[in-house]
């Protein structure tokens, strides 16, 4: 499944090599995220400027660092809005656009939100790729957005020195529906909806160590719409609301105890696991993203004693493409597990809750 170093062109009007796209960047994926408490920096020195006060339209801005943000349009909807783009993290051009654009929508699923609207964010190395590598990228984006029953209305694109795509996303919500990643109440339980190692089985196909069927499991994973967001901001047991992307499941975790200024509790037995993923973590194939990730908050985050440098990394995972993690309480939990078995998500498990405190502990 690993591509070749290069590959004559198919275009005869375009004879060079094309190099894997996974060489063309330092990065792939969510991987490619700012470390946690450098942005914390950079947003300290940018944000909330003096003398500008914020529309009280604006009910989700940046404050928790949620996943889109969210304007009052009326009494009956609200505008989500958010972007996310990225550098290759596989080499087959149309997977990675399908791989970009289910993450960057999956924003608004984690506000609670019905997309209605993309732009497409294309940077490519013009004089590198051929014409019809860049076409696959954006025709897999497409068919993403056509599975989410959106049209690419526009967009911008540059010619860069490594290649970038992703898109801006809306979609509209109730306001009353909002789900923010601040909601958390004591007593919640934490369902995940996807199982984790996106992260480490990238790392293993950069090295091309990752075998066919371990290639074919990342793809379905990271190409799955979080599209029962959409049922469960109907449910008003659901508090709180999130996607697992670049930081890893404890970086967000840790944003979703912030916001609530409460403890989440994980219980490390319980996280499900993509096939395969432990063995490689075990091996020492992980991202240089999750040790960037564990320097950025790792002093917020009790484990046990006897936790491997495996585990660790798992927890600090970058997941591009992740799962829902759903803080809910306890007399809808069933009907959480059911709405994503329903849907697809077949390993959506318990993975923990939420106590007094602050912090994330793992058991």
């Amino acid at each position: 499944m690993n591509a070749p170093e290069s590959r004559e062109s198919r275009n005869p009007l375009e004879a060079r090599t094309v190099p894997r796209l996974t060489s063309l960047s330092h990065g792939g994926g969510c991987g490619c995220k700012i470390a946690p408490h450098i942005l914390s920096e950079i947003l300290k020195n940018s944000s909330n400027l003096p003398g500008f006060n914020l529309p009280k339209e604006l009910l989700v801005g940046i404050e928790t660092a949620d996943d889109a943000a969210v304007y009052l349009l009326n009494d009956e909807q609200a505008l989500i809005a958010t972007t996310d783009f990225f550098m290759p993290i596989v080499d087959d051009p149309y997977d990675f656009g399908r791989i970009a654009a289910t993450n960057a929508i999956s924003d608004v699923y984690a506000m609670g939100g019905t997309p209605i609207m993309a732009l497409g964010l294309v940077g490519m190395p013009i004089n590198v790729l051929p014409l019809e590598t860049i076409g696959a990228i954006l025709r897999g984006g497409q068919d993403v957005c056509r599975d989410a029953g959106i049209p690419i209305a526009g967009g911008h694109t540059i010619d860069s020195v490594e290649p970038i795509y992703g898109l801006v996303v809306l979609g509209l919500v109730h306001p009353s529906r909002v789900k923010k990643n601040s909601g958390a109440k004591v007593g919640d339980v934490l369902v995940l909806s996807k199982p984790l190692g996106v992260g480490i089985l990238s790392a293993a196909l950069k090295k091309e160590i990752l075998p066919p069927e371990g290639y074919a499991q990342m793809i379905a994973v990271t190409t799955q719409l979080n599209k029962p967001g959409i049922d469960l901001a109907r449910l008003d047991g659901v508090h709180a609301l999130t996607d697992i992307t670049g930081f890893g499941l404890a970086g967000h975790a840790l944003e979703l105890a912030r916001g609530a200024k409460l403890k989440i509790q994980i219980q490390l037995e319980k996280l499900p696991l993509l096939p395969g993923v432990l063995a490689l973590a075990e091996a020492g194939v992980v991202t240089g993203a999750s040790g960037r990730n564990w320097a950025s908050y790792g002093d917020e985050v009790s484990l046990p004693a006897d936790t491997t440098p495996a585990y660790q990394a798992l927890l600090c995972d970058p997941q591009t493409s992740g799962g829902l993690l759903v803080a809910c309480a306890p007399e809808v939990e069933a009907e959480v597990l059911a709405c994503f078995k329903r849907q697809g998500f077949a390993q959506a498990c318990t993975v923990g809750r939420v106590l007094e405190g602050s912090g994330l502990e793992v058991l």
